[in-house]
């Protein structure tokens, strides 16, 4: 596993989740996640979660997508998608605000897989390069992703050539990302 990915996603967690506990006097929330399944949860209020990151649990490796395409997958989206269980994270990079994507749950992580592989298809198809997609924007068209070619941060629109290098590594992102509660 890349361990800097791991360390820098562990590390933006843990700044999201202080910076929720010193503004709310509490664990994340989140109405999105009520009523899912998952080892993350602390508590369960009204309509909404309270939930903490927890260890991922199972083969840390995102090996479906690979057996998929036959191809091997950057070591550093291995590590981003199998290091722990949270909910998704509002963040900011520069002048882009996103949701950096998570797992929630084994189950969850199944159904990331079958994304994935399902908009990989769509790349092949449109014989677009291969990237895995880690960050959703505002706009439903735009994601954020790992060039699996690079393993550089882009921001692309869905289905288009039109992409944006934002960092040189998945850990650099992640390192310069700002919790936005």
């Amino acid at each position: 596993m890349d361990e800097q990915t791991a360390l820098a996603l562990k590390s933006f967690t843990t700044r999201y989740c202080d910076e929720w506990q010193e503004k709310n006097n509490s664990w994340p929330m989140s109405e999105e996640l009520y009523g899912v399944p998952s080892p993350c949860i602390i508590s369960t209020v009204n309509d909404a979660v309270y939930w903490q990151p927890q260890p991922f649990e199972g083969e840390q490796n995102i090996n479906a997508v690979e057996r998929a395409f036959d191809i091997v997958i950057q070591p550093a989206l291995h590590a981003f998608y199998t290091t722990q269980f949270a909910g998704d994270m509002p963040a900011q990079f520069a002048n882009e605000t996103l949701t950096l994507l998570q797992t929630w749950s084994e189950d969850d992580f199944r159904r990331v897989q079958e994304n994935l592989i399902g908009h990989m298809v769509t790349q092949k198809r449109l014989k677009l390069s291969p990237t895995l997609f880690i960050a959703t924007l505002d706009n439903e068209l735009d994601v954020i992703s790992v060039c699996n070619l690079s393993g550089e941060v882009i921001k692309e629109t869905l289905g288009t050539r039109n992409r944006t290098v934002l960092a040189s590594s998945l850990a650099d992102f992640l390192t310069q990302l700002k919790p936005l509660l």
